[in-house]
């Protein structure tokens, strides 16, 4: 187990579980020295983690996970030691939200038109401000169908393919970009996320390259030429031959090694805070972070 977690998500991200808190107890039961809350596109719970480490053996770096695009691609960027009381952060998050937001009814139609039906009462209950996303229509929809009949959902289900994580793996295989129910939110550009990290101080840092970047060393070489500073190398998405390509890629190419776990809670049931060895190099990459640039 390493001692350092600088990917999770709160209730502040449409697809997290619990509290801020609740990841700081989560942390320090798992002897957690370093941690960073990283919500989509998303400050708010920095402050309140904040205070709650003050008498407690933990130190927080603030951090965002901003969504951003290049060439077409979603990306997914994570801003370290940035001054999260700028109000840039704040103009992010009410914007995507109010695209999310118009987005919802398209994806929960999308979905309904492929032959997963799901209770809007249940959908309610879940979104917490108007987003729908595709982890809780998987979760409503695997609710419907309670005696597990509608084929489209058995991998989701207990033993099936897809059940190591069955919410979040719905979203990758019906909403995210290029899938039947993609419903388009138009993000900001994967250069004006790096300005907007490193104007208010922060590192940019390339979040689980092999989720959605994958090995692809043309497209990985046109991301850091814009800047990018780092990489998630150890991430709870990458096999171990992954792990090995990303260090090697970032070491000649003389950026930043970072780790995470990308713990949200339910949506990840298999994903664990602090579930992500980074070969002893946890007191390299927290000086990398923590000492100001």
């Amino acid at each position: 187990m390493s001692y350092i977690d600088l990917h999770m998500h709160s209730v502040y991200s449409d697809d997290g579980e619990f509290q801020p808190k609740q990841l700081v107890d989560f942390c320090l039961d798992k002897k957690i020295k370093y941690f960073s809350i990283t919500d989509h596109n998303c400050v708010k719970a920095i402050d309140e983690a904040k205070e709650y480490c003050k008498d407690k053996d933990i130190e927080i770096i603030p951090a965002v996970e901003l969504d951003c695009t290049i060439d077409g691609i979603n990306l997914h960027v994570l801003g370290y030691g940035i001054d999260y009381h700028s109000p840039i952060f704040n103009e992010i998050e009410k914007n995507i939200i109010w695209q999310e937001q118009t987005a919802s009814p398209k994806r929960m139609k999308l979905i309904r038109e492929l032959g997963i039906d799901f209770s809007d009462e249940v959908i309610t209950l879940l979104s917490r401000n108007g987003v729908v996303n595709g982890d809780m229509i998987a979760e409503a929809a695997m609710q419907f169908d309670k005696n597990h009949v509608n084929p489209l959902l058995k991998p989701y289900f207990e033993n099936g393919s897809r059940s190591d994580n069955p919410y979040v793996n719905f979203y990758w295989d019906y909403c995210a970009q290029g899938k039947p129910a993609y419903a388009e939110v138009k993000f900001i550009s994967l250069q004006e996320a790096i300005k907007t990290i490193e104007q208010n101080g922060g590192v940019p840092i390339l979040a689980h390259p092999g989720n959605n970047v994958k090995e692809n060393g043309v497209l990985l070489e046109t991301i850091i030429r814009c800047g990018i500073r780092g990489m998630e190398v150890y991430s709870s998405y990458h096999s171990q031959e992954q792990v090995l390509f990303y260090k090697e890629f970032a070491l000649k190419h003389n950026l930043l090694l970072t780790c995470g776990s990308d713990f949200h809670g339910k949506t990840k049931p298999s994903i664990s805070i602090g579930c992500v060895e980074c070969e002893s190099n946890e007191e390299r990459i927290i000086a990398t972070l923590i000492i100001p640039k």
